[in-house]
Parts: structure tokens; C-alpha cells; sequence
């Protein structure tokens, strides 16, 4: 569910990205922007995943997944669209999509174009596969340090000594501030109102 949520928000933030201010989509020709994008989808999905069983190893490998492929999704969802809107009425300056956009019909016309993002040669590629290796880093990286931080705490509570005593320990009886460390000896249990029985030749 993570990486659905991360890939819509990405496909949304590709096709609305003009209508941000052109100092920000200029600024380093736009890489911080995408960078910042991979990061959060890294992010949401580490949150996703670290919520189910957080201290299992083999969700570490599978947050990188996941990531990797909710940016590949986003990406290719929001060029789909895009491609597939551009195609149908050709705009004279840059692509301005709106909602209304949106449509199955500018998905499935787009779509046989939009992986061109991973399929051309690697000189103009580049930049969609770091987005994607970075928010696949990103995930490992969180994800890692959240189970290892949980497996740690789970070793702390299990730890002898640490919680309930284990079995074959015995458990150390409450002492009071002013009582003596050691038990006092066994005393007499007589009675002193008991009427004591005469001494026997």
C-alpha cells in the first residue's frame, strides 16, 4: 500500500511539475527536486514496512524493492499520461495537464512510449535510474537501521535479569529500607501464654 500511495504521488508531482515556480524546477535542472521526491517515496515506504514485523531481516532486501519499483511506477505512470495527452492535442509551448487529463484513455496511449525513460541508452537515462537507485538506497538504509534498532531492544527485554526472571532462577524477595539483608534465624515457635508442662524426672 506504501508503495501504491508513493507511486501516485510521484505520477501526480511528474504531471503538475510545470505548475511549480520555474525557480525551483530550474534549480540544478531539476535534479534536487527529483531527488527530494525519491527520498520521500523512500521514506513512506520504510514507514510502511517497518510497521509490519520490524524486526525481520527480510524486509530489509524487500523496502529496496519496493521502493525502486513504486519510483519506476510513479515515473511511468505520470509520462503515460502526459505522453498520452500531448499526443491527442500537441500544445504550443510545454505540456500543461490538467485533471481533466486524467483519463484511461491518455494512460493506454502514452504508455507504449513512457518506458523509454529506462530503455534508452544510458547517456540520457541516467537521471531516471539514480532517482530510482536512490530511493531503493534510501529504503535499505532506513529500513536496516529500524530493525536493527528493534532487535536490539527485543535482545535488551530478553536479557537475564532484565524483566521476568528465567526459568531455574529464583526470584529475589522484596526487602524493605530499614530490613536486614540477611533473614533472621530460625526462632521458637512457642507459645509464651501457653501453660508450660512440668519438668519430668
Amino acid at each position: 500500500m506504501a508503495a501504491l500511495v508513493g507511486a501516485a504521488a510521484l505520477g501526480a508531482a511528474v504531471l503538475f511539475q510545470t505548475r511549480l515556480p520555474a525557480g525551483v524546477t530550474a534549480f540544478g535542472n531539476g535534479h534536487p527536486l527529483s531527488l527530494v521526491s525519491s527520498l520521500l517515496v523512500a521514506l513512506l515506504v520504510a514507514l510502511g514496512v517497518g510497521a509490519a514485523r520490524p524486526r525481520a531481516l527480510t524486509l530489509v532486501p524487500v523496502s529496496a524493492l519496493y521502493a525502486g519499483a513504486a519510483m519506476a511506477a510513479g515515473q511511468v505512470l505520470g509520462s503515460s499520461i502526459m505522453i498520452g495527452a500531448t499526443l491527442r492535442t500537441p500544445p504550443a509551448g510545454p505540456p500543461d495537464v490538467t485533471v481533466s487529463d486524467i483519463t484511461w484513455d491518455n494512460f493506454t496511449a502514452g504508455l507504449p512510449h513512457a518506458p523509454n525513460l529506462y530503455r534508452d541508452p544510458f547517456a540520457e537515462t541516467w537521471a531516471a535510474w539514480l532517482y530510482l537507485a536512490v530511493a531503493a538506497l534510501a529504503a535499505l538504509l532506513l529500513v536496516t537501521l529500524r530493525v536493527l534498532a528493534a532487535r536490539r531492544a527485543h535482545r535488551r527485554r530478553t536479557e537475564p535479569g532484565a524483566g521476568a526472571p528465567e526459568e531455574g532462577q529464583e526470584e529475589t524477595d522484596y526487602r524493605a529500607p530499614f530490613e536486614p539483608a540477611q533473614p533472621p534465624g530460625q526462632q521458637p515457635t512457642t507459645d509464651l501464654f501457653a501453660p508450660r508442662k512440668p519438668a519430668r524426672d
